[in-house]
């Protein structure tokens, strides 16, 4: 697992501003045979030793680092061959405390930034943890072809669980620190977020809230460079392939928040309309009428509708006045939802049609060519 920044994002950090102060890192690590902790900040190419400091009796550490500029920058704190990424700013106290697993149990006190951080490891260690533990069991000569299989499978969805996971996070959490690490964090075997060049959505979500809250940030330069030799690569105009779909969880009507993970298995047609501008009426009395004819189909059919509104009465009146059957879902925060930044929609009306296996097959389908689809796929 690559559980570094990438080498331009480090070397950033020799930008950072001028002002500094001092910080104090202390707490209690118990459990296990750990003598000593390390701190070691990233610097550029390398990640080099700060300060070392042994444990006393009950497993009580402090470190004083000098210097430190007022915007947060990557540390780790390193106990018994385990990590602890934390972003530090000047003037921090910080408390980190485990017992047991260093990594699984640790708990932040004293900076928003490295516990924003801490929310996002932890799942996504264990979870890469996990992964290593089926692939030592799936490469055990006494398995037999349905325990093989059972394997594969147990891979595969903790696999797509940890990416969803990892993405929703960047997505929530984009204008937090915390979610420039995330975009840079990869399981066993890959070399991309998701999908490559066109991950510069997620990239460009969490610039663009970064230069809002950390205006001064060096991580901000570093990931502008990176959006902009992935738009020389690939036009925003095809920013989804076909392949697994970004994870959304919206709240519907009823305050019920609903994923669109949830639906996995089923045909799938991920619809963005908006009442506001009272274009999409039409449409939505024919996709009725489809709804309708697939609702009983082999493979099932169903609409996961997105209202890009900001007026939850007026949104909420549309569904029900339209008798619309599906699921319909908003954040409430119109043109600035980062639903629409995932998916990179630009114009409203626009849909994606995903099929049973997760994969997307059709952008922007309507009328007889969505009906001559779903034939296919419901079957």
């Amino acid at each position: 697992m690559n559980n570094r920044l990438l080498v331009s994002l480090a070397a950033a950090v020799a930008l950072c501003a001028c002002h500094s102060s001092n910080v104090k890192i202390s707490g209690r690590l118990i459990g296990g045979e750990i003598g000593e902790v390390y701190l070691e900040q990233v610097t550029p190419l390398l990640t080099t030793i700060v300060d070392t400091a042994a444990l006393d009796a009950q497993g009580r550490y402090d470190f004083r680092v000098g210097n430190v500029g007022r915007t947060p920058v990557l540390y780790h704190l390193v106990a018994g061959g385990e990590r602890i990424p934390l972003f530090i700013a000047g003037g921090d106290r910080i408390v980190v405390n485990a017992v047991g697993s260093i990594v699984r149990n640790y708990t932040v006190e004293g900076s928003e930034e490295s516990e924003a951080l801490r929310r996002f490891y932890q799942p996504f260690i264990t979870g890469a943890q996990q992964l290593d533990r089926t692939a030592v069991r799936f490469a055990a000569a006494d398995l037999t072809e349905p325990e093989r299989q059972e394997l594969l499978k147990s891979y595969t969805e903790e696999y797509y669980r940890i990416r969803r996971e990892q993405l929703r996070f960047i997505v929530e959490n984009s204008s937090s620190l915390a979610a420039v690490y995330a975009l840079y964090q990869r399981l066993p075997g890959d070399q991309n977020l998701f999908n490559g060049d066109s991950d510069v959505v997620y990239y460009r979500t969490v610039a663009e809230a970064l230069a809002e809250r950390y205006p001064e940030s060096p991580y901000l330069t570093a990931l502008k460079g990176e959006i902009e030799r992935m738009d020389a690569r690939i036009g925003l105009a095809s920013q989804i392939t076909e392949a697994n779909f970004p994870d959304l969880e919206l709240t519907d009507i009823y305050g019920k928040k609903v994923r669109l993970s949830s639906l996995a298995g089923k045909v799938v047609l991920l619809d963005f309309w908006s009442a506001e501008l009272g274009n999409n009426n039409a449409l939505n009395a024919e996709l009725k009428q489809t709804y309708a004819k697939y609702a009983d189909a082999e493979v099932p059919f169903e609409v996961y509708q997105v209202a890009v509104d900001t007026s939850k009465p007026l949104w909420i009146s549309a569904v029900q006045e339209q008798q619309l059957p599906w699921i319909s879902v908003s954040d409430l925060r119109g043109r600035k939802s980062p639903a629409l930044g995932i998916y990179n929609v630009r114009k409203l009306p626009a849909n994606f049609l995903i099929d049973k296996t997760g994969a997307i097959v059709a952008k922007d389908i309507y009328g007889r060519s969505l009906d001559e689809k779903l034939r296919e796929l419901t079957r």
